[in-house]
């Protein structure tokens, strides 16, 4: 695969410790104050570990690693699913719906922090270059295997603008957040509200 000129290989792996703890760390979490637990090798092992992932659990890992002259760049957490649990995206009618049109919605592929709704980077690059190659490669590995669809939960932004500058399609979701302002108890939270607001909670 060339991305403005330059040659990119992919590989899926079935399991992470194909990968590593230090090559797949450099890019999940690169800079310490902004680490993400949800897709640190340690996470993403102790689940195929624990085989939360794999075996018969309809979660089977297809690891995504794109390299550049050998050496890797940038590798993505992703799972081929025989089901839609544990992904904290409702998309059971549009499995039916595919069904019903003649299709297979199963095996899909998945990129994501199973198990968890928490928004955070899933295209593990070096730099931009990198997951836009992810990105492509990721679309490239779904047409191969013949996977009904590609779904990527919760990227945050820059994963986002390079999966749809490579032909995906955003989905739109809300999610509701609750910060912890400096509170040293819940009552001290529930002093900022309103009356009405404190007896409905």
């Amino acid at each position: 695969m060339a991305d403005g000129g330059e040659a990119f290989s992919a590989r899926t792996v079935s399991s992470i410790d194909e990968i590593g703890r230090d090559v797949w760390d450099r890019f999940a979490n690169p800079n310490p104050g902004a680490h993400n637990p949800f897709v640190s090798f340690d996470f993403l092992k102790a689940l195929e570990d624990s085989q939360s992932v794999g075996g018969q659990s309809g979660w089977a890992p297809s690891h995504l690693v794109v390299e550049e002259a050998g050496a890797v760049i940038g590798v993505a957490p992703l799972y081929a699913k025989a089901h839609s649990q544990g992904e904290y995206v409702f998309d059971h009618h549009w499995a039916d719906a595919y069904e019903r049109a003649g299709g297979r919605y199963y095996p899909k592929l998945v990129c994501a922090a199973p198990f968890t709704p928490v928004p955070g980077p899933r295209l593990l690059g070096r730099d931009a270059t990198a997951r836009a190659a992810l990105a492509a490669a990721m679309i490239e590995v779904t047409n191969h295997v013949g996977a009904s669809s590609l779904h990527a939960n919760f990227l945050n932004a820059e994963d986002q603008a390079a999966l749809t500058a490579a032909g995906a399609l955003p989905r739109l979701g809300e999610q509701y957040h609750w910060f912890n302002r400096g509170y040293g108890a819940y009552d001290d939270f529930l002093e900022t509200l309103a009356s009405r607001k404190r007896k409905a909670i």
